[in-house]
């Protein structure tokens, strides 16, 4: 596959990937060459601060789902750092960026990471700062498959996802990789990261399938089980961001440090954009500000200008967010028509926002903003003609193509091994009943055993022989009131 991906890019571009040497940006080990002491400083602190995204998502995502099913969407982000961070450092980093051998699919050398004193300081910052860039990939994925998806499973695909990120990361930030040589442009992750993310909730979604009961009564969503957790994440997200896009200058040295300040205000405009744009939809559209359009606008604006954040001028930034946030919300019901069950809009605000973030490269940039990376060109409404544009679509395409195959594949095989699917029961039990042993007070019964009667694979005998004690903990069925 990804030679076929390969070659026709080498046709279209006419780009001679062996012999390619005028490169777009300084891809990640010439950069690590390269670093101070500042560099690596402001390097590591924006790494901490994209961790705290983590707490970030688990608070939106469990703020999205019914009670019986937030303190396992918590577990799952600490799962995703715990597993998939493990398994970047064993063998994710040295797919991407290791330096013992490469070609243009992927790299090989500095698996289980580490490094001489002499050399460590450099190896260790960029490898902590791509490991935060790994696992929020991974994060992605959990929230499109909330509340009916089997734990063991998804502790095996959370491990082993780290191959649908590592390779399209090398392609595109390492020196050796065919987007890169090829003059792709992906500053702080709108493909590398979100595309990826997206592509592979959206396959998650298919194959696991909708929640029970989810399109019993038509399109309507199921309420939030805490609206103010959401509201939350959100917030801790917007901060997040600021450290993802800003760090991803990788260094404060020489001009570096201005095209950080762009950046932060970039990102923060092009969010602006798109909660402006989820605000009057909302209000014109239901006469209300619903808290669902508002935050996944504001965040379909900030991934929308991940790509491209040091780039943009501050007004371009905010056309980039005002499209992104109206593509997040304006999909997010095309999704739902599809019976593709996203409890968060992980599709529509990373996959399609990822999407539109990347291509706007090719509309907006012009061809002296930051000439390290751009190498010169300009997008199409500066004047560049369609190559930039043409560019970034293939880019798209490869990864959409990737993430999707290689997603597919790694669950049909966990599902071998595990069914990625909770039993009918389970699912309505809860997964923090039923994973964690955690009992929530108070729960309904009614509408979970409604639930169990509308659904003819479950044993009519499961409904007159549930024991008393387990009628408070079933939690109430999403229909009107997540809370029971």
């Amino acid at each position: 596959m990804v030679v076929i991906i390969a070659v026709f890019a080498e046709v279209v571009t006419g780009y001679d990937m062996d012999n390619m040497t005028n490169s777009t940006a300084a891809p990640i080990p010439e950069d690590r060459a390269d670093m101070s002491w500042d560099d690596a400083t402001w390097i590591m602190t924006a790494s901490f601060i994209i961790f705290t995204m983590q707490s970030g998502f688990g608070l939106l995502e469990s703020g999205c789902v019914s009670l019986k099913n937030e303190v396992n969407i918590m577990v799952k982000n600490a799962v995703d750092v715990i597993l998939g961070g493990l398994s970047y450092w064993v063998f994710g980093y040295g797919l991407s960026f290791g330096t013992a051998y490469s070609n243009i699919f992927f790299a090989a050398g500095d698996f289980a990471v580490s490094a001489p004193e002499q050399d460590m300081g450099p190896l260790f910052a960029t490898y902590i700062f791509q490991l935060s860039f790994a696992t929020t990939a991974t994060t992605i994925v959990s929230g499109a498959i909330a509340e009916r998806f089997n734990f063991m499973a998804y502790c095996m695909f959370s491990f082993i996802n780290t191959v649908v990120y590592c390779i399209p990361a090398g392609w595109l930030w390492g020196e050796h990789g065919f987007l890169y040589k090829m003059g792709a442009i992906d500053i702080a992750g709108s493909a590398g990261v979100h595309l990826v993310g997206g592509v592979s909730g959206l396959v998650a979604c298919i194959m696991v399938g909708p929640r029970l009961g989810r399109y019993d009564h038509g399109h309507e969503p199921f309420p939030m089980g805490s609206p103010t957790n959401a509201m939350l994440g959100m917030f801790m997200l917007w901060w997040g961001w600021l450290g993802f896009n800003c760090g991803s200058t990788f260094g404060v040295r020489g001009h570096k440090w201005k095209y950080a300040a762009r950046s932060a205000v970039t990102t923060i405009n092009a969010s602006l954009g798109g909660g402006l744009f989820g605000c009057a939809f909302s209000l014109i559209t239901t006469k209300k500000l619903m808290i669902g359009d508002l935050i996944n606008s504001v965040l379909g604006g900030l991934v929308a200008v991940t790509a491209g954040c040091a780039l943009y001028h501050t007004w371009e930034a905010v056309v980039v967010g005002i499209v992104g946030g109206m593509l997040a919300v304006v999909t997010m019901p095309l999704v739902d028509r599809l019976k593709i069950d996203d409890p968060v809009g992980a599709v529509s605000v990373h996959g399609v926002g990822g999407l539109w973030g990347v291509l706007a490269i090719g509309l907006f940039v012009d061809a002296d903003s930051l000439e390290k990376i751009t190498n010169g060109r300009a997008g199409l409404f500066k004047g560049g003609g369609w190559h930039l544009l043409g560019v970034q679509t293939l880019c798209c395409v490869c990864i959409i193509i990737w993430s999707a195959v290689v997603t597919f594949i790694l669950l049909f095989l966990i599902n071998k091994v595990k069914p990625i699917r909770m039993s009918a029961h389970e699912e309505l039990l809860g997964a923090d009943l039923v994973e964690h042993g955690i009992r929530h007070q108070g729960l309904g019964l009614s509408r979970t055993v409604s639930a169990l009667r509308r659904h003819s694979q479950i044993d009519p005998k499961l409904v007159t022989e549930l024991p008393p004690e387990v009628g408070s903990n079933l939690g109430g069925f999403n229909r009107k009131n997540s809370r029971g």
